[in-house]
């Protein structure tokens, strides 16, 4: 069955944009048609790029004069709202009187413009990065419940094909949480790898930057533009950039998968804990070796990202704190940003502590193993409003349960990658999370795909 233009991957478009087969104006019109159509209920983008159409009309000229940048020239990719653009305004999701953000465009977009990308629009994130649900944005599997965040915008956008791939954030898993209930592919590379440069701040040692993309190969499509030294991100390092590409179609044969049975698989949504142990199971069908292994201390691991966090960002809103806009923030991001003074000295630098001794539990563990699997979240999308949800047989918050597998790879600044690994019998998605050594996401990305090319999850779609 030939698919449509906008429900195709980067991988399969990029032949056919070079060859001209398929023209950029013709991909960027069908995206916009479809956001027209369908985001006024999925509410995904916050503005829309005034000259998309003119930057496909200038891919397809330098696309017809031989002038090809690459497999993202013509490609429309969105771009979350906490990420400055030239010529479209940021607001970080807030309406808070008083804020400004440069117009101006950040490392990553400025990479993704070299690229010849279509920058078609800017997506919402829930207020300055915060929260887990992104209002007022819906999740095109089941509009009656959310798409997660903070990058719940892009999530929902590219699930529904209004994008062919999207910019994301990620401070305590803002994409791979995202990424997991709307079924696409989310991927945090480590702390360091992509430039933050032009990023609204959250929490400067845990955010990171990067995509939402239908499929694995996507992902490293966009890897190889965006990873790279960038003087002006402190937190940039200065690593060798493969082209991430290579770690496709390659074996796992022989690949040593370690499986962490406390924290992770202690409290899950049966239909989360059943698919989870089949894709292990698939892992080991190729070849995989499995080594179970615990990590005791990751239970204290929520105590210590909060203290970091909530410190982090009401140091970076002081400003507004003592011009008094917090009144203007939304409730649950005005309430964090307020405690977040009560972090004291200690308690940060017992939280920081925390974090060099579980590097060092993740380094211990990474002598033993490649890989490590993980549920990407313990539950599926919960529906609007809810706070709570019965999560292995016991009521929990969402807020607590949504980022418990993620934020420990913040936490380590470990690469790692949430991959659709089946459905609920709701029909919502489910996220495979997998996580690599600093600086691997070579051997990530081979895992990953690994997976991917055996199941036909990335090629469903929403029921929209």
């Amino acid at each position: 069955m030939t698919r449509e233009a906008w429900a195709e991957p980067i991988e399969t478009l990029a032949p056919r944009l070079r060859s001209g087969k398929l023209t950029p104006t013709a991909l960027t019109r069908a995206c916009l048609e479809r956001i027209e159509r369908l985001d006024g209920t999925l509410n995904s983008f916050i503005c829309l790029a005034p000259d998309a159409l003119a930057q496909a009309r200038t891919a397809e000229r330098e696309i017809a004069a031989g002038k090809w940048r690459g497999p993202l020239h013509g490609v429309p990719i969105a771009i979350k709202d906490n990420t400055t653009t030239a010529d479209m305004p940021t607001t970080a999701g807030s309406t808070a009187p008083g804020l400004s953000f440069p117009l101006r465009d950040a490392a990553a977009t400025t990479r993704l413009r070299k690229a010849g990308a279509v920058l078609i629009g800017k997506t919402r994130t829930h207020e300055f990065a915060w929260g887990n649900v992104t209002p007022p944005v819906r999740n095109p599997w089941d509009t009656q419940r959310v798409p997660s965040g903070s990058s719940g915008g892009s999530g929902a956008a590219v699930a529904a094909g209004l994008c062919i791939a999207a910019m994301g954030s990620d401070t305590g898993g803002s994409i791979r949480m995202p990424a997991s209930v709307c079924g696409t592919v989310g991927l945090k590379a480590t702390f360091g790898r992509i430039s933050r440069d032009g990023v609204v701040p959250h929490s400067w040692s845990l955010d990171h930057a990067g995509p939402l993309t239908r499929t694995v190969a996507d992902a490293a499509h966009l890897l190889n533009v965006l990873a790279g030294y960038d003087p002006a991100d402190p937190a940039c390092q200065d690593q060798p950039v493969p082209d991430y590409t290579q770690a496709l179609g390659k074996p796992i044969r022989g690949l040593r998968l370690g499986v962490c049975r406390n924290h992770f698989f202690e409290r899950n949504h049966p239909d989360v804990e059943d698919a989870v142990e089949r894709a292990i199971d698939d892992f080991a069908s190729q070849g995989a070796r499995v080594h179970e292994f615990e990590i005791p201390m990751l239970e204290y691991g929520l105590g210590a990202i909060f203290a970091i966090e909530l410190a982090s960002s009401t140091a970076y809103h002081d400003v507004s704190l003592r011009a008094g806009r917090t009144p203007h923030f939304q409730p649950d991001v005005r309430t964090l940003v307020e405690i977040g003074r009560f972090v004291t000295a200690a308690d940060y630098l017992k939280a920081e502590q925390y974090r060099t001794v579980l590097m060092q539990a993740f380094r211990d563990v990474f002598a033993k193993v490649d890989v490590i699997v993980t549920p990407t979240m313990p539950i599926p999308a919960w529906k609007i409003g809810a706070t709570t949800m019965d999560v292995g047989g016991r009521e929990e918050s969402v807020l607590a349960a949504s980022w418990r597998f993620t934020y420990p790879f913040n936490l380590a600044g470990l690469p790692a990658i949430s991959v659709p690994c089946g459905f609920t019998r709701e029909h919502l998605p489910i996220g495979l999370q997998l996580a690599a050594r600093p600086f691997d996401e070579m051997t990530l990305l081979r895992a990953a795909h690994a997976y991917e090319r055996t199941h036909e999850w990335s090629e469903r779609l929403p029921p929209l």
